[in-house]
Parts: C-alpha cells; sequence; structure tokens
C-alpha cells in the first residue's frame, strides 16, 4: 500500500494506492506555508488515515528537486523551500520517500493510466496558468532522481515574429529570469499578454477564448500568433524526445479546437508524420498528480520488493 501527496500552495489532497487501478483519495487538508512543524504534523495525520503502514510515501509537488543537491525549489511553500526534503520526510515519517515534479507526476499518470497508453515515450505538456511538462519511457521517469527534463517552457527560444502576416513580438521577461521563454506566450497568462500587444487590450483568456470561438477577428489573430509560437518548440520537443503521444493537461487544454489547431501546426514542423492526432487532451482529468504520485510509488515498491 502506498500513501501519494499531491502538495499544492492553498491544499494538500492525500491518497492511498494499492493498486494502478485501485487509487483511493482521502480528505483534503490546508497546506501550513510556513511552519515545517506544522506541514510534517499534516502529512502523520494523512499517514494515520490510512489505518495502515505504507510501503513508502510519494509526493507531486509544484516545484523542482535539485538533482545535484535533492534540495526542493518551491517558492510558493516556504517552509519547505530549499530542503533536502525526501531525506527531512523520511527522519520525520519513517517511510522511504519519493518526490516528483506535479508536471512529471502528470505526466506520468498519463503514461500509465490516461493518453499514453500503449505508447513507449510519453511527452506530457501543461498548458495552463504557464507552460510545463514531464517525459516518461519505458514506463519510468526521466526525471525518477530530481530535474528539468520536459521543462520546454523555459529558454530563449521564441520566434521574433509570428503568424500570418507576420506580427512583431518582444522578447518578453520571464519569471526564470531569462527572456523570449514559451512560458510568456504559451499558458493562459502568455494568451493575454500577446492580446495586449497585438490590440492593445486587456481581456482575461477566458475571455479571449470565447471571443475567438463566437470568430471575433482580433481573438482569432492573437491564437494563430500564439499557436504559431508554440508549435515550433513543442514540435523540437517531440523530434528531441521520439515522443508519440503528448497528451496536454491545464486550462487551456480543456478547449479542444486550440489543442487540435496546435495539433495540426506541430504535426506540420516533426520530422515524423502521423496520420492521427499526436497533441491530445488528457484523460485523467480528476487529480493527476495524486495519480502520478501514486503510480510512481507503487513501481518504486515493487521493484523493492522484487529486489528483496
Amino acid at each position: 500500500m502506498i500513501v501519494s501527496f499531491d502538495i499544492g500552495g492553498s491544499a494538500i489532497k492525500g491518497g492511498i494506492a494499492r493498486s494502478e487501478t485501485d487509487i483511493v483519495p482521502l480528505a483534503r487538508r490546508p497546506t501550513p506555508k510556513q511552519d515545517f512543524a506544522d506541514f510534517v504534523a499534516t502529512l502523520r495525520a494523512v499517514v494515520a488515515e490510512a489505518g495502515e503502514t505504507p510501503d513508502c510515501i510519494s509526493f507531486s509537488i509544484a516545484g523542482v528537486v535539485d538533482p545535484d543537491t535533492q534540495a526542493l525549489i518551491c517558492a510558493n511553500i516556504p517552509c519547505i523551500h530549499g530542503r533536502r526534503l525526501a531525506a527531512e520526510l523520511e527522519a520525520e515519517l519513517g517511510y522511504p520517500v519519493l518526490i516528483a515534479n506535479d508536471a512529471d507526476c502528470f505526466a506520468m499518470a498519463e503514461a500509465m493510466s490516461g493518453a499514453g497508453r500503449g505508447h513507449r515515450i510519453v511527452f506530457g505538456a501543461i498548458l495552463g496558468t504557464g507552460v510545463g511538462g514531464g517525459l516518461v519511457a519505458d514506463g519510468r521517469l526521466v526525471n525518477a532522481a530530481g530535474g528539468f527534463a520536459g521543462e520546454w517552457g523555459h529558454g530563449p527560444i521564441i520566434a521574433s515574429f509570428a503568424g500570418n502576416p507576420p506580427a512583431a513580438i518582444p522578447a518578453y521577461p520571464c519569471g526564470c529570469g531569462q527572456k523570449g521563454c514559451v512560458d510568456t506566450v504559451g499558458g493562459a497568462r502568455g494568451l493575454e499578454r500577446l492580446h495586449k500587444t497585438l490590440h492593445d487590450r486587456e481581456l482575461s483568456s477566458e475571455e479571449i477564448i470565447g471571443h475567438w470561438l463566437a470568430g471575433d477577428a482580433e481573438a482569432e489573430r492573437t491564437i494563430d500568433v500564439m499557436v504559431d509560437l508554440v508549435a515550433s518548440p513543442l514540435a523540437l520537443t517531440v523530434n528531441i524526445t521520439g515522443a508519440t503521444i503528448v497528451p496536454v493537461g491545464g486550462g487551456l487544454s480543456n478547449v479542444e479546437p486550440l489543442l487540435a489547431r496546435l495539433d495540426m501546426a506541430v504535426r506540420s514542423r516533426i520530422l515524423r508524420k502521423f496520420d492521427r492526432p499526436l497533441v491530445v487532451p488528457s484523460e485523467c482529468k480528476i487529480e493527476p498528480g495524486l495519480i502520478g504520485a501514486a503510480l510512481l510509488g507503487l513501481k518504486f515498491a515493487g521493484e523493492r520488493g522484487h529486489a528483496a
């Protein structure tokens, strides 16, 4: 039995997993952001609620584990930021601990239980508030030991001109410290930023999408430019990884006409040609972080038991 967690800035979600098809969510609890002792106590309460001794505890967290130091980079939860969290939680709780990025857990969930089933290489892409991703090969998370694989949203790569006819696109500053990242144009905030640049109008991403679906010309222009900007980096990612399916999660993944348009643009720019959709909506719509963390824990426990 595995206890899995999805740790967010506002809530801690727990679950019990006994197999890939038997994952049961537990009650949510508020995330203690400032006090590590409270954070640990909340986790301990969830483990106690499970009612039996877990083989391991696995976590999906909106942060990145530094592969060299094993320190967690998680700015939105100060009490765990900078800690060697896996080692500290193992000492506090007394069980083996696995920690993975939430986008990596999403990719794992889709590879094993979602749209990626039957594919050797799955690239899970996030188009939410920003842009993220994770890579699974042969059922294994590439970032199992931590790291930045799959972070296609960052790096100075966006084109200086995009759309038809081409519009000039600034190298927007990114929260990662670089300029011109896909994250600055590809998620909901990026869509809003592009609309402001192109039309000098501030609209929410929901309003832009709504106007586009209703046939608005300005919104159509914004979508055209966004898809052009995002398709090339995603096509490059597909070429490099060899992914044969790209499940997409995050808020924008719910706009299926947008994904269909992005899919056509990506397939026209990759080396391998597919006669089927490549960029597709995710299938794990409910708690993908919790599911992915559980799958990682189950795989770890199974391999550990086999080795013993």
